[in-house]
């Protein structure tokens, strides 16, 4: 692990106990977690499918996957994240596989998936162009990779610095939608776009910065 992914895999252990207090990330509240179900309901195919949920935090979404019946494989840089994926899990009795590693080069081996997401993480990549290219590797033919992505702040609360260095990162702040559309485009067959701005379920009320996900099938 080089020492930045050191210092970042720091960051988010630490955040992990207060992780799932906003909205957005435990999906706690009926009526967020409702949104949530209705959106990946509307991205995922209609059949059940491994999906490969990459920086996947405390696991949430791959709940809500795995209650619709995909089969989901969770990465998370953090140990601290992976672990309380790993008890929401057992406390629904679902199934589903949680693996500590980068999300430059998740640990999957050659496993090939129907579906690779990815929320709110692009913005923490040294290299998030080179991501898209592995991650679109990972894909079974037919496959779609699924980026929920925007426009932000830096993570924390304002005024509380991310790891040292962050200013460097290419996506620092995030990516409008139409850029990382372009860079998904060359990868892939189809790319579409949907906003989500306009969503306040999705986010525990409303929001006024730019939230999307773009939708590539391969």
């Amino acid at each position: 692990m080089t020492d930045r992914a050191a210092l970042i895999a720091a960051y988010w252990d630490a955040a992990a106990a207060a992780f799932d207090d906003e909205p957005d990330h435990g999906l706690r509240a009926d009526n967020t977690r409702a949104a949530w179900t209705q959106l990946l309901h509307s991205l995922m195919p209609a059949d059940p499918v491994d999906v490969l949920d990459i920086g996947c935090g405390t696991g949430s979404v791959s709940l809500l996957l795995a209650e619709a019946g995909h089969r989901p494989t969770g990465v998370d840089l953090a140990p601290r994240m992976v672990e309380q994926a790993r008890a929401k899990f057992e406390a629904a009795g679902l199934a589903g596989r949680f693996l500590v590693g980068d999300a430059m080069m998740p640990p999957t081996g050659e496993q090939r998936f129907g579906v690779v997401l990815s929320r709110h993480l692009v913005w923490t990549l040294p290299d998030p162009e080179a991501a898209l290219r592995d991650w679109v590797t990972r894909l079974r033919p037919g496959g779609r990779l699924v980026l929920i992505e925007g426009l932000w702040r830096e993570a924390g609360q304002s005024g509380v610095p991310y790891v040292e260095g962050a200013e460097s990162l290419p996506w620092n702040g995030g990516i409008g939608a139409e850029d990382l559309a372009s860079a998904v485009r060359p990868l892939v067959t189809a790319v579409r776009i949907e906003p989500l701005s306009s969503e306040p379920g999705l986010w525990g009320g409303p929001v006024d910065d730019e939230r999307y996900a773009v939708i590539a099938d391969v």
